[in-house]
């Protein structure tokens, strides 16, 4: 942080400033650093190794796209795999939806959960939900050793750096395969087009290897570098415009900012 700001930096081309009033969190896990700030534009900010994972403010934008995508798309979603979605928003929204019977959630990061308990409730609002299933584990090696099934996973990771970066492979999306029911979809988050092109190819090859219907959808937002940023779509059976049901979002009564 120098004086009131704090920034972020990528690859020493480009970097973000957001001017901050308070540091309320600071830590280092196993894993990597993690901090939270109070900025005086983006509300609360929740950084990961000095990348920003979430702002306040445009947080709605992510957690909307890579959960309603999905679960709208699926006709009849009840079990919800998350892995990773430390601060919670994902679960949050997943459990928006009424069919939703069991949501199970692997965080690898207890630090991530705990700070965005105490400091960031709009996400982590839902995390004592009881159909959520919390557990602080590799989700690499849980989906390699579960046998439980599932309609929807959300791969909701980090860059792949780090603890993240076996989340980018070909064995961890066969084990995902594997573990989703015979209409299963998986969303992952897919990085960005302008910035990361060659991370987002080789991990929509890897889905398209898995997935008879793979594809990549995109979202605008503030606070990822460049503005744009995807998520990869692999489905065994739904299309998710072919199989869309506009009507099914209607008679949820569910209202969404994105």
């Amino acid at each position: 942080m120098s004086q009131e700001w704090v920034y972020e930096n990528y690859n020493d081309l480009l970097s973000f400033g957001y001017k901050v009033s308070d540091r309320l969190f600071s830590g280092q896990s196993e894993f990597q650093k993690v901090e939270i700030y109070q900025t005086l534009g983006f509300g609360k900010i929740l950084l990961n190794d000095d990348l920003v994972m979430l702002t306040e403010k445009d947080e709605f934008v992510y957690h909307d796209m890579i959960t309603h995508v999905p679960l709208f798309t699926h006709p009849n979603p009840k079990s919800v795999l998350v892995i990773g979605g430390g601060d919670g928003g994902t679960a949050r929204e997943v459990l928006r939806h009424k069919n939703v019977e069991y949501c199970k959630m692997v965080e690898i990061d207890k630090m991530v959960v705990d700070a965005c308990r105490e400091f960031i409730p709009q996400t982590s609002v839902a995390l004592d939900d009881s159909r959520l299933d919390l557990e602080i584990a590799d989700g690499i090696k849980y989906v390699r050793e579960t046998d439980k099934k599932y309609d929807v996973v959300l791969v909701d990771s980090t860059d792949p750096i780090g603890p993240a970066a076996p989340l980018f492979d070909d064995e961890f999306y066969k084990n995902i395969y594997k573990i989703l029911n015979d209409d299963g979809i998986v969303v992952s988050q897919g990085e960005s087009a302008f910035l990361f092109s060659d991370m987002q190819k080789k991990l929509m090859e890897i889905v398209n290897r898995q997935f008879p219907i793979s594809m990549i959808y995109n979202f605008s937002n503030i606070a990822y570098p460049s503005g744009l940023w995807s998520f990869t779509f692999g489905s065994k059976k739904y299309h998710p415009l072919k199989n869309f049901n506009p009507q099914r979002v209607e008679d949820s009564s569910m209202e969404f900012q994105y």
